[in-house]
């Protein structure tokens, strides 16, 4: 705190060294978050995340796996509630879209549309910024894509990625094992094993979440237990040596 000397109380200010102290916080926000993981293969695209149910909270709710439109998912790490107001808005989005053009809105119109969103709260006194990083990830006429977003208004493309809490090493591990001819479930199997690398209690599945759209079908679908028990039982082919 000494060292942004009052440049922080605003998000409309930079410090003398062309800092944004606020927005940095709300990235160190992300980085204390759980896993969220995005995997593109040649079959769809995988979303998976960290999540840590109480003992008795309904667990087939899934809090950090939204959808925005029948062929675009978001996973969020980082500050929810902001995530699930910019979800909002990102089905607006797409429903004008779809309205006004009658198609299918594109996956990296919608992350566009969400890093604009997440600028403007970087630009104006009064607000901060927003404290959460979204994969977006779908299937549309270009095919398979993955954008990640950040509190900055930042948004880029991956083929595989993870955000949140020990993101550093899990995308070092992303790098060592992705290939681009995954087939969907080899592609749910990484993404078990890069959680599992860096999760808090090592329980295999049980405190992962999952979504997934296919090529074939390019609708947003959650993945059943049973699936992921199924998944995770080839997990261990990615597992760090």
């Amino acid at each position: 705190m000494m060292a942004s000397r009052g440049y922080d109380m605003t998000p409309t200010m930079y410090s003398p060294d062309g800092r944004i102290y606020q927005v940095e916080y709300a990235i160190e926000t992300v980085k204390r978050g759980t896993l969220a993981i995005g995997v593109s293969s040649k079959q769809g695209v995988i979303m998976a995340v960290e999540e840590k149910p109480r003992t008795l909270q309904t667990s087939n709710v899934t809090q950090k796996i939204f959808q925005v439109d029948y062929h675009i998912g978001v996973a969020a790490a980082g500050y929810i509630p902001d995530a699930r107001v910019q979800v909002d808005g990102a089905r607006f989005f797409s429903q004008g879209n779809r309205m006004t053009y009658d198609e299918s809105v594109e996956v990296a119109t919608v992350a566009k549309h969400l890093a604009d969103q997440a600028h403007q709260f970087t630009q104006y006194g009064g607000v901060r910024p927003n404290g959460v990083s979204m994969i977006i990830a779908g299937i549309d006429q270009k095919g398979e894509s993955i954008y990640v977003t950040d509190p900055s208004g930042t948004y880029v493309q991956f083929s595989a990625v993870a955000i949140g809490a020990g993101s550093d090493d899990v995308n070092a591990f992303l790098e060592k094992h992705y290939k681009e001819d995954l087939s969907l479930e080899d592609a749910a199997s990484l993404a078990i094993a890069a959680i599992n690398l860096k999760a808090e209690a090592k329980d295999g599945v049980n405190n992962i979440k999952m979504a997934k759209i296919t090529t074939e079908s390019k609708i947003f679908e959650k993945v059943s237990d049973s699936d992921l028990q199924n998944y995770s039982q080839n997990a261990s082919k990615f597992a760090p040596e």
